[in-house]
Formats: structure tokens, C-alpha cells, sequence
């Protein structure tokens, strides 16, 4: 898929800025990323409970991470974010390979995001639906 003509590489804007610590240790990989639709994955490997299922928090670090990415992408560079509120409904188990979350932005707003992140397995199984809203703090 190209991108239209004076539209951001948003990829490679999250490449030059790199990563969070968590999202490394969690191995979270952004494939796609736009302030309307981002789309990432994570192993399901080092990021289990002591019975090997994927840990639920795992996948509110991946929500959370897809909603904080699309949110500081409206933002701007000059603006922070931080995230104010989650939930998360935990529907399957995955026990080995990668889970892949997809965020649609529900609101995109001059202060407020909010995103929807779907989660499934590599069978395209839902795992895990979330909700994250972000707020943009004002300009330092």
C-alpha cells in the first residue's frame, strides 16, 4: 500500500524514535501505524503466566502501547500523552507464537484519543478485546 503524497512515513517515525524499554522486554513489533489504524504484534513467549498462557497484562501492555503510538502520532512531536484509562475483556488463551492487536481510533480529539484494540491469535482468533483513552497534554 503506498501513501499519499505529503503523508508522514509513520513508520518510520516510530523507528527513528525508537521503542520504550517495556515494549522491548515484551517484544512488540509496530507493522503498521498511522494516527487512524495501527497495527502491531507481540510472542506469546516470555510473556506467560508460571502455566504458559499468555499473561493478561501482556495484552493491556500491547493495547496500551497501540493506543499511546497512534495517540502521540496526532499529537506531534512537541506535545506528551499519557494514558488515563483502560479496560480489557480476556475472551481466549494463546500459548505459543505471536498475538497481533489492531487499534482503530474511535475519537480523535485536540486533547482526547481513543482507540479500540482488537487481539487475536495466528488462527485469527479474538483473544482479547481493549479500550484505551489517551489525553494530550498542552505544549512545554
Amino acid at each position: 500500500m503506498t501513501q499519499p503524497e505529503n503523508t508522514p512515513n509513520y513508520l518510520e517515525l516510530i523507528r527513528e524514535r525508537g521503542s520504550g524499554a517495556l515494549d522491548k522486554k515484551m517484544g512488540i513489533e509496530i507493522l503498521e501505524a498511522s494516527p487512524e489504524r495501527l497495527v502491531g504484534r507481540m510472542p506469546v513467549e516470555g510473556n506467560t503466566q508460571p502455566i504458559g498462557l499468555l499473561h493478561g497484562g501482556a495484552n493491556v501492555v500491547l493495547a496500551e502501547s497501540l493506543g499511546s503510538i497512534g495517540t502521540q502520532l496526532n499529537a506531534g512531536p512537541n506535545r506528551r500523552i499519557v494514558g488515563v484509562d483502560i479496560n480489557a475483556t480476556h475472551h481466549k488463551s494463546a500459548m505459543s507464537g505471536y498475538v497481533t492487536g489492531v487499534a482503530t481510533a474511535v475519537s480523535i480529539g485536540k486533547t482526547l484519543c481513543v482507540y479500540e484494540v482488537v487481539i487475536t491469535n495466528e488462527q485469527g482468533q479474538r483473544t482479547c478485546s481493549a479500550r484505551i483513552t489517551c489525553m494530550i497534554l498542552a505544549e512545554r
